[in-house]
């Protein structure tokens, strides 16, 4: 059963962080009409909000109350790249993570998982890197197997991943085991997961390697990038109605999409002529944000 720890760790983090002060941090003093670029002030926050777990907006547009953590070592995963203070989410989400590095343990070859970034303490954008994993429902799983759970904070930081793809993402590489195949596999299965995405040749090979039932497949969706780790994206937790849920996947297994992926990667269809340079998207506000993010900031 989750720890509900959030508050105890806001309390414990904040007197390490302010020299042993056990003074909760200052308020972030800003208006739901803020017009900053909301990762300038969602960045720098170090601690979650003293509130209720609750997401309000979507993966890419929203913001996260009441975040706990996903503590820094476990008996089959350990958080990386500590320095970015982004192994925070909703309680499921660390549940979820939890469940799955066991399942990954009892895979040849591996001790458990590698746990890339989840969100920020409060969510909403980051300074850098993902479009999603705001309100705390977004993890990125490292494709490199866990062997060694002993990783001190230095080696977190220096140690990469690596990638499975070959051709452009066409192909796996040698890389590529049964293994991620079956660690997908679980977690796709799992009725939290919305989606996985993972590079489109990973997505056809196991497709084609796959023998019993293909329905998991359609949680599977291909996506640029993703080759040197899979992202989970869980669905949003029953009751939270600030919450916005992505439309489901199409129908079917959804492998022949993913096929014509790896089509178009082998065989580029020509560029448009007529097609315009797509212009720059403004940087996300707390304005543009729902109105709920304002009070996430500025809460103990």
């Amino acid at each position: 059963m989750r720890k509900w720890f959030s508050l105890a760790l806001v309390a414990t983090l904040a007197a390490c962080i302010g020299g042993g002060d056990s003074n909760p941090p200052p308020k972030v003093s800003v208006s739901s009409s803020d017009h900053r670029p909301a990762k300038e002030l969602f960045g720098p926050v170090a601690l979650p909000s003293s509130q209720t777990p609750e997401s309000f907006g979507s993966y890419s547009k929203g913001c996260l109350a009441g975040a706990v953590a996903l503590p820094e070592n476990g008996a089959t995963w350990q958080a990386m790249r500590l320095s970015r203070n982004r192994n925070w989410g909703q309680p499921v989400l660390v549940d979820f993570l939890e469940d799955l590095s066991r399942k990954a343990a009892a895979q040849p070859g591996w001790n458990g998982l590698y746990i890339g970034d989840m969100s920020q303490p409060r969510g909403g954008p980051m300074s850098s890197g993902h479009a999603s994993h705001q309100i705390g429902l977004d993890a990125d799983i490292w494709m490199l197997p866990a062997t060694r759970l002993d990783l001190s904070r230095a080696e977190r930081e220096s140690l990469s991943s690596i990638s499975m793809r070959r051709a452009a993402g066409a192909y796996v590489n040698d890389s590529w085991t049964r293994q991620h195949h079956e660690i997908i596999k679980a977690a796709a299965s799992d009725p939290r997961v919305a989606r996985i995405f993972v590079f489109p040749g990973a997505k056809v090979q196991m497709c084609n390697d796959e023998k019993g039932d293909k329905s998991w497949l359609r949680k599977v969706r291909p996506w640029w990038g993703h080759h040197y780790h899979f992202h989970v994206r869980l669905n949003c937790p029953r009751g939270d109605k600030t919450c916005v849920d992505q439309a489901a996947p199409p129908p079917g297994d959804g492998c022949a999409d993913a096929q014509e992926w790896v089509s178009n990667i082998l065989n580029p269809p020509p560029p448009d002529p007529n097609a315009k340079p797509a212009k720059p998207k403004p940087p996300i506000t707390l304005a543009s944000l729902p109105a709920q993010c304002s009070a996430v900031l500025s809460s103990r």
